[in-house]
């Protein structure tokens, strides 16, 4: 990726996060990325083509956070990697914000007029739980996890994020208790 393009969207990632996504205006986004309007152009046909870029650039990087945790250890207990993932989960919270699920937020702004943003928003949802069974999980602790994951990233955007790792603790260690 282009250094101008990585700062597209990086800074537009930034932006739609903290604000949403109908809140921000191209021009906003070139102007905090510094390149002119049209080298936006240049790499994306739309806001719309920006967006999906965004969000898959952004599950790259959390499926590399959740990856880091687990990657190396010798060990194929469950709780364990619940464990490990939970933590990564609330280190992934506090070092990229606690304003909420992009994805959803994506997927709520765009249910009526973008199908492909919706869509990629949904399909990032089924990639956690298919993740999570590619570590072993049956599917019914895939599913608790997520809801766990979830959960935890919606209350971090109302309670102290420490309170919410110490709860988000405590559930995955007493879910996967043996």
């Amino acid at each position: 990726m282009s250094k101008k393009r990585q700062d597209l969207v990086e800074h537009a990632e930034k932006l739609f996060y903290e604000n949403g996504f109908h809140a921000i205006g191209l021009k906003r986004i070139v102007n905090e990325a510094g390149v002119a309007l049209m080298t936006l152009y240049n790499h994306f046909d739309s806001k719309e083509a920006l967006i999906l870029e965004v969000l898959n650039n952004r599950e790259k990087r959390y499926f590399s956070f959740l990856d880091a945790a687990v990657a190396g250890k010798s060990t194929r207990d469950i709780a364990q990697n619940a464990q490990l993932l939970a933590q990564s989960h609330i280190q992934w919270l506090r070092s990229d914000g606690t304003n909420g699920c992009m994805f959803l937020r994506a997927k709520e702004e765009y249910s009526f007029e973008n199908e492909q943003i919706v869509n990629q928003a949904v399909a990032h949802k089924h990639s956690l739980r298919s993740y999570f069974l590619e570590l072993g999980f049956s599917q019914k602790h895939a599913i608790q996890l997520a809801m766990l994951f979830e959960g935890a990233t919606a209350l971090a955007e109302v309670l102290d994020v420490d309170d919410v790792a110490n709860e988000l603790n405590n559930m995955t260690e007493t879910l996967f208790k043996e």
